[in-house]
């Protein structure tokens, strides 16, 4: 930050910081110097006085919790009706910070009602004491990812108006700050809100009469899907290629994942990792995605790996012995295959969809002897 003030610059940036801040830091720090001339708005750079930065925090900061900071670490965890150290673990496991002075007024009424909530949720017995810090933890690092799209997108919106204003004067940047703020936010929630719930009712439909996630084990077929020589082809891709090139990637597999009565259980850069209840959908997904996903385009292609078993699903991950076998069936096949376990073999084999074809086991990390089937479209009549 400059002396006295920071530049202000209506420029888009597609990165945003993780603080507390992060509207503030993308709408005031200076655009990278490239960028591309239909994404950038030539402005020239503003100063904008840092008090008026912290107020403009400050004020979207009350306006998202619902009030000012009123509690210290011991009121808040009095309200709640629970220790300290228990108030402490749970709000970083959601991924916040710990103010080291003990004495700090650092929460707010939501903050209190969200630790009472969750303690509440225990004592009825719907979250068990030894699994609240995970689902604390699961919920804040979902949540985390969310917002770091939101933030960007909001921002987005924020610096294309701020770059069309013709007065920039420090209040009229804080009017333009908060009133397009009230104005996105309760959109953004409530269409939040409404994927949620639709993914709570089909969620529902898949685990009715399945027991608690914290003991369960369901048969499940889990998969991955990943481009082939991605590091590699990273190197010679600009940002915006490489957003282009995920974009198509992930989009595809998400509709055609979801068209086919399966779910992505997370995506980490070149990969998605997917499950399905039933094999023949697992089956029609690991196809289509090879069919579908960055066809049309000069690209590498995919690799894909299917493997069904007994799976741990825990806060909406899977784990166990079925998953390592789905992902060195992945590593292991070719560039523009399907390989599946013996397991999901077995259930397909009478499937006329389909066509297997044996490959000798293999000796990888972890797994003395894997069986490995390619996975085929029949298309005999």
């Amino acid at each position: 930050m400059e002396d006295g003030g920071q530049k202000f610059v209506a420029a888009r940036r597609s990165t945003v910081s993780s603080s507390e801040s992060e509207w503030i830091d993308e709408v005031t720090e200076p655009a990278p110097a490239e960028s591309h001339a239909a994404e950038s708005h030539a402005a020239e750079p503003i100063d904008v006085d840092a008090h008026l930065l912290s107020r403009i925090q400050a004020d979207i900061e009350e306006s998202l919790l619902g009030g000012p900071r009123c509690f210290t670490q011991s009121q808040i965890a009095d309200f709640a009706g629970v220790t300290r150290e228990r108030a402490d673990r749970l709000w970083v496991a959601m991924g916040f910070a710990v103010d080291e002075d003990p004495d700090a007024v650092m929460f707010t009424q939501q903050d209190a009602d969200a630790l009472k909530t969750i303690t509440d949720m225990v004592n009825r017995g719907v979250i068990s004491q030894n699994s609240e810090v995970a689902a604390a933890r699961s919920l804040g690092q979902s949540m985390s990812r969310l917002a770091e799209w939101q933030v960007s997108l909001i921002s987005t919106h924020i610096i294309d108006q701020l770059a069309d204003s013709v007065d920039h004067e420090p209040d009229a940047i804080r009017n333009v700050v908060l009133s397009l703020g009230a104005e996105i936010i309760p959109a953004v929630e409530s269409l939040q809100t409404y994927v949620w719930k639709r993914h709570v009712a089909s969620s529902t439909g898949r685990n009715v009469g399945n027991p608690g996630e914290e003991v369960a084990s369901r048969v499940l077929v889990v998969g991955f899907a990943d481009i082939v020589g991605y590091t590699s082809l990273t190197r010679g891709l600009d940002s915006a290629e490489l957003n282009d090139l995920l974009e198509r990637f992930e989009s595809a597999s998400t509709e055609i994942i979801g068209r086919n009565y399966g779910w992505v259980v997370k995506t980490v850069g070149d990969e998605v990792m997917f499950a399905a209840e039933s094999p023949h959908h697992a089956a029609e997904i690991a196809l289509q995605i090879q069919q579908a996903v960055l066809a049309d385009h000069d690209d590498p292609q995919l690799r894909v790996g299917l493997a069904m078993g007994p799976t741990l699903v825990r806060f909406g991950d899977l784990y166990g012995s079925v998953v390592n076998k789905a992902a060195r069936l992945t590593s292991s096949a070719r560039p523009g295959t399907v390989l599946i376990d013996s397991e999901l073999a077995t259930q397909l084999g009478s499937d006329a969809n389909f066509k297997l074809r044996h490959l000798r086991p293999r000796r990888v990390r972890g797994i003395d002897r894997l069986e490995q089937y390619v996975l085929r479209r029949n298309l005999e009549p």
